[in-house]
């Protein structure tokens, strides 16, 4: 029977139209409306109103009953089947059968999405995603963005294709060895939580994350053909087994001043310690024409401890060299350990192990701690990849030392022999008490520098001149052992930081200390030292201020001072007795604005202007006063977009993971794997 006209959805009882939108008359909940689908309100009606759901007439449910055989059943079974009262069930072909199972088939993403082309649309905000098969993108999409309105049908079922997805998703955050989807035990486990899944090979999940590659590869390509400038950071870092590696990664700040960070390329290394200076810089130099950033590199910052990078410069080299802060200061710490205090750190790891895998000692160790009022925490063994668990691991046994005392010198736990060995002097935990508060600020510094969401390379010499000038400076009541620590540090960070070189100022440190609105005046610098660092900030400018000439003439022009000739101009009588307005007409009118347009008064007026509090955000302080001094903000933009740190994350507890997971990686596919996981 021919239809005369398309039947309107009795979902429109419930809903009405504005605009683009649908207004939901029951709860006013509005959602976008596209195309003339109506799956997304029909969707709403069943989460939110599923007492007053709106079925149409070709969706009401057919109650039919079947009679079964004896050798079923004895009994009536009800069946309620979703189909038209015009269908007869007896006489339904195979190709409706086919296409209705076909159809319940098809996932519940597609409720809120519709395909456009080569992409799907979000009907929910408008978001546009790349569909390539399948609708795993979808479902993140939806979890992410609109939880509430997560479908209940068919997603959780997930398609083959969709099964496939996520196990390359899987190795790449995890960072797994691609050949993993060959263990039997993986099989296993998909074989039985899947019904017929067909398990990929190596080269399906490897095709996958190269299309993942080559999707953030674009996309990374375009936000660094908008920026200016960058900072590269090259992490050196070896796997096992003697397989040396560098990752060079990038940073820079976005037009709304955000900070934004991703890692380019990693290099397989020579083990040949010869050649594998001359491999770094090519590396570096390879890994800049590969990414069309020729010309944006401001510095690159690194953590080489072999000279690679410091001691061969080559022609080619555009930009300045700039050593990881944690490194340095770890170097630091390493240099003003005596061998009293390896003796005291090496028994205290000594005892923290016995109390760690002597059961008997770590349980009588947490019933002192309940008897003496001690927080029940366990005491922690010190790294020797990571200098400040030193810190952690005395600040431990700090809180917990009379409760160890009291263990050890319980004979039904611990024999005299034991005790004599693991027991540590009355001098040695003076020693450790006058040393934690030392570590614990070295520790904090490191803490500073490495905070990824916000600027770190303008930190770096306003906390290093604060720990030569303050917190390492010996006091009266430190012990020898500490006293001399703290010079051999203060000495190493000298030497390092190169604070008494004659060409401070030029370091990219000190230059972003001066555009960071916080650090600006310096005060650590002796009036020398300030001098010249404004002499470098006018220098920088005036090098910006030529380029900006070569490239737009027309606003250097609109900056220039003009004063109008006045032998043409006829003066009211009213205004001669005027100063003001004859001031005015001799100098012109932008005599006054000239001088916050102007390069050199710019510096001078952002060097005068009042200090922020050291909580702010610089970022955000260059949001709201960049129109001020648009000169400087472009040089802030340049520079503080430097990290303090070769890779930041590191220092963190995931970043420590990453550490580990990428060292069994593949030399075939390190780099792909690292370029998608830290890229997400």
């Amino acid at each position: 029977m021919k239809r005369t006209g398309r039947r309107r959805s009795s979902v429109w009882d419930c809903f009405e139209q504005v605009g683009n939108f649908v207004r939901c008359m029951k709860c006013d909940a509005t959602l976008k409306y596209c195309g003339g689908a109506t799956s997304s309100m029909m969707n709403h009606m069943s989460r939110h109103h599923p007492s007053t759901t709106p079925l149409d007439e070709d969706e009401k449910p057919v109650i039919c009953t079947v009679q079964c055989t004896e050798e079923e059943s004895t009994s009536d079974v009800t069946q309620v089947a979703v189909m038209s009262p015009n269908i007869n069930m007896t006489t339904n072909p195979p190709e409706r059968e086919y296409g209705e199972r076909k159809r319940l088939k098809r996932s519940s993403v597609w409720d809120i999405f519709i395909k456009v082309d080569d992409e799907v649309h979000c009907t929910m905000c408008d978001t546009k995603l790349k569909y390539r098969s399948s609708t795993t993108s979808m479902m993140y999409h939806i979890k992410n963005k609109h939880p509430d309105t997560m479908p209940n049908d068919g997603v959780s079922v997930a398609t083959h294709a969709e099964v496939t997805e996520l196990i390359s998703r899987m190795i790449e955050k995890d960072l797994l060895p691609i050949s993993v989807v060959n263990g039997d035990g993986f099989r296993e486990l998909l074989a039985y939580t899947v019904h017929n899944y067909k398990m990929p090979s190596v080269s399906d999940v490897t095709r996958l994350i190269e299309s993942h590659f080559h999707e953030k590869v674009e996309e990374l390509l375009l936000h660094l053909g908008r920026v200016e400038k960058v900072a590269l950071t090259a992490d050196f870092w070896t796997a096992l087994p003697f397989q040396r590696y560098i990752t060079v990664s990038c940073s820079f700040i976005t037009d709304d001043w955000q900070g934004r960070s991703a890692v380019l390329q990693t290099h397989k290394l020579p083990s040949d310690s010869h050649t594998a200076t001359d491999t770094v810089t090519e590396r570096l130099l390879n890994t800049v024409q590969t990414w069309g950033i020729v010309g944006k590199v401001t510095a690159c910052v690194h953590n080489d401890m072999q000279g690679h990078l410091s001691a061969h410069m080559c022609a080619r080299i555009t930009w300045d060299y700039a050593a990881c802060f944690a490194t340095t200061l770890q170097l630091a710490v390493s240099d003003g350990l005596s061998e009293d205090l390896i003796r005291i750190i090496v028994a205290a790891g000594k005892l923290v192990k016995h109390f760690s895998h002597n059961l008997l000692a770590s349980e009588a160790l947490e019933q002192k701690q309940v008897q003496m009022c001690l927080p029940q925490h366990k005491l922690i063994q010190s790294s020797k990849a990571r200098w400040d668990t030193i810190c952690d691991m005395f600040e431990r046994l700090l809180e917990q030392r009379w409760a160890i005392k009291a263990v050890l010198s319980d004979r039904t736990i611990t024999n005299r022999q034991e005790a004599q060995t693991l027991e540590i002097e009355d001098d040695c935990w003076q020693i450790i008490e006058n040393f934690t508060p030392v570590l614990a600020t070295l520790k904090w510094a490191t803490t500073v520098i490495s905070a990824e969401t916000e600027v770190s390379i303008s930190n770096i010499y306003p906390i290093t001149f604060s720990l030569i000038q303050t917190h390492l400076v010996p006091k009266e009541n430190d012990v020898e052992q500490v006293s001399e620590f703290k010079l051999k540090v203060q000495k190493s960070l000298r030497n390092h930081m190169e604070v008494d070189s004659n060409d401070l100022a030029s370091k990219p440190a000190l230059i972003a200390s001066m555009l960071d609105p916080r650090h600006k005046h310096l005060s650590f610098l002796t009036p020398t030292g300030r001098l010249a660092a404004k002499v470098k900030l006018h220098e920088l400018v005036s090098k910006l201020d030529v380029i900006t000439t070569t490239v737009d003439t027309k606003d250097e022009q609109q900056e220039t001072l003009v004063t109008p000739d006045i032998s043409h101009v006829a003066v009211p009588s009213q205004l001669r007795s005027d100063t003001k307005n004859t001031m005015m007409l001799l100098l012109g009118d932008n005599y006054s604005s000239s001088y916050a347009t102007d390069s050199e008064a710019q510096v001078d007026y952002y060097l005068r202007d009042i200090a922020p509090s050291l909580d702010i955000n610089p970022l955000d302080w260059w949001r709201v006063n960049g129109p001020r001094f648009p000169k400087l903000a472009t040089l802030a933009r340049h520079y503080l977009c430097i990290p303090g740190l070769s890779l930041p994350s590191l220092l963190s507890e995931a970043g420590q993971a990453f550490a580990i997971m990428r060292t069994r990686l593949s030399p075939e596919h390190v780099d792909m794997m690292i370029f998608v996981n830290r890229n997400t």
